[in-house]
């Protein structure tokens, strides 16, 4: 139950001083290829012919990070909490000054782009994207290939894409490391599951009642601080129906605010993941009715999910939740480098970032080996697992892992810092958190005119950035810091000796090649947040 998705870029507004050249500059060979920037599809698909030359295409550049090895530096101060450096996090701009490519460079850029024809657009707020377009005969000239279009082997859909890697300039390849949009192959799917008891004329499942009753935020919620001052940020590859949320509010009685919607790349007309959408929404409202919901939309391409990462930054945004992916190996290598840069500046922005770790269990890729999903995997993101929950007279009773539960080591990240007391291994290990996914004990969700049960992963992504916004809000009124980076937060809590009242600890179940037990665990990782429990022993 996946969908996939992929941005194109609707980047922060920059004035574009870096086009007026003097004079058209000359960039001669050699040419240097921008690695691992075809997608694995062309692989497996039929070719069926080229992109007509004058078909118009729009494109992100994605730029490198100016001192990587001074973000990892600042990265490893800002999320220790020994360190007197801990949550002193960057405004955009600053990040922009210390991290983002500099004038010289973007301007460099956009001047070979401009000098192959191309119109260049908009430039991110970090100065790490940069958006172009033309037809394809200019993209061919401009980056040194082919555009051909494509039969999908698997499902029968039609797409075009390049055929080799992009190729620039020495002077300019030696500054980008990525070019998405060179593809309308959509991949990106989204993790949730109906139970087979589906389109109830009346709810069952978690509501907004017992769900608060089981992760202990009843009386949280009650004493106002219900995520009001806070933003959360919905990642998106479809649109929605207000008329469907508006339906859940008004059963259940609820009372928030409309959710915006903020396009990234153009946005996305197409609905064909709605239901991920209302589901998404419907959870923050029930377990954070007073949080703002911004809803990030693009389409389900590489050049959208090139804008989206770079809009979520750009714009700073708190909290974001993001229930769309693809098995760590089906990123091309350059749009992970890509997005990774985003999510290291979310890190250093102090925006907490959490996304569903999939709904395959130990085999995100269903090839029958073991592998793990991404954004979930990258460190910088909390990869949120699911449990199956069972409830006594409306009260938590007990959790156990769902077999669906992505989890395992990734094949691309290192271990990070702060997971090596609980990872002994060279690579990172997926998930880190987890809540309730099962679809046999899942959300009452409002969507396409009905009322469904529903599970998934991105169930429980969206629950725990419901709980950060109530975190953000009650840690506002006692004026403490918010939420931030959250795997600090969430490890450095759970290394602590209040881990067994701040968290439910899931002992047992599999997902397969994995199975849960105490303390940390590559099913649900630390298990689930007990609300009040996890508040009090964070802010007091």
């Amino acid at each position: 139950m996946k969908s996939r998705f992929r941005p194109v870029i609707g980047l922060l507004a920059a004035p574009l001083p870096i086009i007026a050249l003097a004079a058209t500059p000359a960039f001669a060979a050699p040419q240097v290829e921008v690695r691992g920037d075809v997608v694995a599809a062309v692989s497996n698909s039929t070719r069926t012919g080229e992109v007509a030359a004058d078909q118009r295409i729009s494109v992100a550049v994605s730029l490198a990070q100016r001192d990587p090895a001074g973000l990892d530096a600042f990265l490893a101060q800002v999320t220790d909490p020994a360190s007197p450096s801990y949550q002193h996090y960057l405004t955009v701009d600053q990040f922009a000054d210390r991290f983002g490519a500099d004038q010289q460079t973007v301007a460099k850029v956009t001047g070979y782009l401009a000098a192959q024809g191309l119109q260049v657009g908009e430039v991110t707020a970090n100065r790490l994207t940069v958006q172009a377009s033309g037809t394809a005969a200019q993209l061919r000239k401009a980056f040194g290939i082919t555009l051909a279009t494509y039969r999908d082997s698997q499902d029968g859909h039609s797409f075009f894409a390049n055929t080799t890697a992009p190729v620039l300039p020495a002077e300019i390849a030696s500054v980008v490391t990525d070019v998405s949009g060179l593809t309308d192959y959509a991949k990106y799917r989204h993790f949730n599951a109906a139970a087979p008891h589906t389109a109830a004329k009346a709810p069952t499942g978690l509501n907004p009642t017992n769900a608060r009753s089981a992760y202990n935020l009843t009386s949280t919620i009650g004493a106002g601080y219900n995520g009001s001052g806070s933003t959360v940020a919905l990642l998106e590859f479809s649109a929605f129906k207000q008329s469907n949320v508006t339906a859940y509010d008004k059963y259940f009685g609820l009372t928030p605010s409309t959710p915006t919607v903020v396009s990234a790349g153009g946005g996305t007309t197409d609905l064909s993941g709605e239901d991920e959408v209302e589901l998404d929404i419907e959870v923050v409202q029930a377990l954070a009715p007073g949080a703002a919901i911004k809803v990030y939309e693009a389409p389900n391409s590489d050049a959208g999910e090139t804008a989206i990462y770079a809009k979520l930054v750009s714009d700073n945004v708190p909290v974001i939740s993001i229930s769309w992916g693809i098995y760590e190996a089906g990123e091309t290598a350059s749009n992970r480098t890509a997005v990774d840069t985003d999510l290291k500046e979310a890190a250093a922005q102090g925006q907490s970032v959490f996304a569903a770790s999939g709904d395959s269990g130990s085999d995100d890729a269903g090839n029958g080996g073991k592998s793990v999903d991404f954004p979930a995997a990258d460190p910088y993101v909390t990869g949120t697992g699911g449990t199956s929950l069972t409830l006594s007279s409306g009260a938590y009773s007990k959790e156990a892992a769902w077999s669906g539960s992505g989890g395992g080591v990734s094949s691309t990240f290192a271990t990070p810092a702060y997971q090596k007391p609980v990872n002994s291994g060279t690579k990172r290990s997926v998930p880190d958190v987890s809540a309730v996914a099962d679809p046999a004990s899942g959300w009452a969700i409002y969507t396409q005119g009905a009322w469904y049960e529903f599970g998934g992963t991105s169930a429980a992504a969206p629950n725990w950035a419901a709980f950060a916004a109530v975190y953000n809000s009650e840690a506002k009124a006692k004026g403490k810091p918010g939420f931030g980076y959250a795997n600090s937060r969430i490890y450095s809590l759970a290394s602590s000796s209040s881990y067994s009242t701040a968290f439910h600890d899931v002992k047992s179940g599999s997902n397969g090649a994995y199975s849960a037990g105490t303390g940390y665990d590559k099913v649900t990782g630390w298990g689930s947040y007990n609300g009040a429990n996890f508040l009090k022993a964070s802010l007091g």
